[in-house]
């Protein structure tokens, strides 16, 4: 029997509520058997950017679907040389799998919007079906895209978070209680992560987050 099996990528830095609405969704919706958690190695689209390192990355993931039993989290990514392209993960997931599994490639709504742009994006298309979640104020996906790659939706509540924007939050010191699940909280204060040398001063902040709204995008920052 084909199981139905979900793929939802990114750097997750940190992870957040909008990825597991996100990915819950998809998962009751298209009935999918899991859904497994990719976190990036070195993103193609962040080349020149720091990202916090891949394990304590994965180590907010694991701790942050835990009890979610058709949740999973993969260490493909990041443990593998080079720079991430996605249609290595399917090749490969399709090798490990076989005929076994049918892939579901889930993704954001902007992410969606470059997907033409991708290491061998018709192939990505050919190999899973992709189905996609809109933002809040973003533009449908699958505008000009839907003649070239088959889109569809997934049902959402919109959720209005962004990895860009808890980080600019965290480092004005403001909390990312009940943004981010408790025990990914809990590791970010635990590690420090994602504290400025010098915190902005709290009327700062607002344009901070702006700032990192409108970075984010531009890829697969979600």
């Amino acid at each position: 029997m084909t199981r139905r099996l979900g793929i939802i990528g990114g750097t997750f830095d940190p992870v957040h509520l909008g990825h597991l609405h996100i990915a819950e969704q998809a998962y009751a919706q298209y009935g999918l058997d899991r859904v497994l958690f990719m976190p990036t190695g070195i993103p193609a689209w962040k080349q020149g950017r720091a990202t916090t390192p891949a394990e304590d990355r994965f180590a907010m993931l694991a701790a942050a679907i835990a009890e979610n039993p058709h949740f999973e989290p993969s260490r493909m990514e990041i443990d593998r040389p080079g720079i991430t392209y996605t249609i290595d993960t399917l090749r490969a997931l399709k090798t490990l799998y076989g005929d076994e599994v049918e892939l579901f490639f889930i993704l954001g709504a902007d992410t969606a919007r470059d997907l033409d742009g991708w290491k061998d994006a018709a192939e990505i298309a050919r190999m899973a079906t992709i189905l996609v979640a809109d933002r809040p104020q973003t533009e449908p996906a699958w505008g000009a895209l839907a003649t070239t790659f088959v889109m569809q939706a997934i049902d959402t509540i919109p959720l209005s978070i962004s990895a860009s924007e808890l980080r600019a939050l965290a480092q004005a010191g403001r909390s990312l209680r009940y943004l981010v699940p408790e025990p990914v909280y809990a590791y970010i204060l635990e590690r420090g992560l994602y504290r400025a040398e010098k915190a902005p001063e709290s009327s700062r902040v607002g344009a901070a987050v702006e700032s990192s709204r409108r970075t984010s995008l531009g890829g697969a920052d979600v």
